[in-house]
């Protein structure tokens, strides 16, 4: 299965300065769980992202850098979103595969996912960078709205999405 993990605000909001947009412990926590041990599928600057921009620990890392010069160690290296999608096509017939940004990839790859894991944050976090408004796609369904509660000072709430127009890839 091929699945979008993220969180974003309620305008829909991702991102500001190839950053997140709040600090939830409670939401990264369950990225961590529901990510360990699978293989998780980014950006090149979702990876710089990152803490010492190092792989993230105990999953697969497949990387898209358009530049073919760029290879980072401890990566699967792709270098056309082409080469993506069949990277991941092909992970994705062993094991659950998961997207994890950034905004551009999440929108080229959205056709192509069977779900998407989102996390509501009701706040508006000031974003520069939104994902789609899944409530007014008409592919996608919300199958289970989870129950607000608080990270932190913050009202969030776990949904899940199923694509009932899949493309194959």
């Amino acid at each position: 299965m091929i699945i979008t993990i993220l969180n974003a605000d309620r305008n829909f909001g991702i991102g500001k300065r190839n950053g997140l947009l709040f600090s939830l412990p409670l939401d990264m926590k369950y990225f961590r769980e529901t990510t360990k041990g699978h293989v998780v599928c980014m950006g090149e600057n979702t990876l710089i992202s990152f803490p010492g921009s190092k792989p993230l620990k105990n999953r697969t890392n497949i990387v898209l850098s358009q530049d073919p010069s760029h290879n980072y160690e401890g990566v699967i290296n792709v270098h056309s979103f082409e080469e993506f999608l069949k990277t991941i096509k092909e992970y994705s017939l062993k094991e659950d595969v998961y997207i994890i940004g950034g905004a551009s990839i999440y929108r080229q790859t959205l056709p192509y996912v069977d779900q998407v894991l989102l996390t509501k944050v009701d706040a508006d976090g000031g974003a520069e960078v939104f994902f789609p408004n899944l409530d007014t796609n008409p592919d996608f369904e919300c199958v289970d709205e989870g129950t607000p509660m608080m990270d932190g000072d913050i009202s969030i709430r776990f949904t899940k999405y199923v694509n009932h127009n899949k493309q194959e890839i």
